[in-house]
């Protein structure tokens, strides 16, 4: 929606100073995306930030898209400005569910991700506030070398919070920097026998974003997936749209395939070239093309372009030895 936000995590998508930002779609522009969302059926539109809450029209949006039966979610920064009054009303205009940024299952180790004290608390505050008005709650997790040893102790949190979904990314690095924090192939296979073991049990939803070789994990033990639907990729059943309504295949990897301004969501997901190529899973190449499941998994397309600069190439972070 926007990019501005008061604060930046140690793991951000821009390096630019995102403070003043206004170059954003305007009221307009976001009814008309609105429509053409509705008109494809898209199962759910995810609204994030930057913070949401600087938008002044953030609270005719949702309301409009559920006036066009379009279910929205959004992700929120628990800034000062976010008190329970604004939960309530985004409750009333139509709010399926709130998301929010949690890294660590301690005040430190969260903190720590956006350099800024206090945001643990606060945002557990603020989670206590949708639960007082029954709006669902999404945590959204990078999950890293940095705080691949909380796994643990954040299930368990997550279970005290009762929260409605969980969304693990795995993290994608912006640059060359980035990578030494990015976990391995085994250290990704640690994590699906956790999430897998934790989901026979939790009762909220496991879902994994650029993860998408936990597929193949749980393919292995017989399982289906159950909140991400076969199939799904990056540009494959999902679209990323920038504050100024450029079209990616997903928010981690930063390629353009349209403009919203000037065409439509579905023709760029229809027509474009970049998202008809990457739905084609015969240009996968290495052992993401020999696999047999490659329809089903393709590897996070995200990493293999942020890590080998080939947008085809095999998920650097997947354990097949194929």
């Amino acid at each position: 929606m926007t990019r501005v936000c008061r604060w930046k995590a140690a793991f951000t998508r821009s390096k630019k100073d995102a403070t003043r930002e206004v170059n954003h779609l305007s009221t307009a522009e976001a009814f008309h995306l609105i429509q053409d969302v509705s008109a494809m059926h898209v199962p759910l539109l995810a609204l994030t930030g930057g913070d949401p809450l600087t938008r002044p029209d953030l609270f005719p949006i949702i309301e409009f898209a559920a006036s066009r039966s379009v279910r929205t979610s959004l992700t929120l920064q628990p800034t000062p400005n976010l008190e329970a009054s604004i939960i309530a009303e985004l409750k009333a205009c139509g709010l399926i569910r709130a998301g929010f940024w949690l890294h660590g299952s301690t005040p430190a180790l969260n903190d720590s991700y956006w350099e800024i004290s206090g945001l643990y608390r606060r945002t557990l505050d603020i989670i206590g506030a949708c639960h007082e008005v029954q709006l669902p709650v999404q945590v959204n997790t990078i999950m890293s070398r940095r705080n691949l040893r909380d796994l643990d102790s954040m299930i368990e949190l997550l279970t005290q919070l009762d929260v409605a979904l969980w969304n693990v990314v795995f993290f994608v690095p912006a640059d060359r920097d980035e990578t030494a924090v990015t976990l391995s192939a085994d250290q990704h296979e640690e994590v699906f026998a956790k999430l897998y073991a934790a989901s026979k049990h939790v009762h909220f939803q496991v879902k994994t974003t650029e993860g998408q070789h936990y597929q193949r994990y749980l393919l292995r033990q017989r399982e289906v997936i159950p909140f991400l639907p076969k199939g799904v990729n990056d540009g494959k059943g999902l679209a990323f749209i920038n504050h100024r309504g450029e079209v990616s295949p997903s928010r981690y990897l930063p390629l353009s395939g349209g403009d919203v301004t000037r065409q439509s969501l579905s023709e760029v997901y229809r027509d474009s070239s970049l998202f008809v190529s990457l739905r084609d899973s015969s240009r996968l190449k290495g052992k993401c093309g020999r696999c047999p499941i490659r329809g089903v998994c393709g590897g996070s397309r995200a990493r293999a372009y942020a890590m080998t600069g080939d947008l085809f190439a095999s998920d650097p972070c997947c354990a097949v030895r194929a």
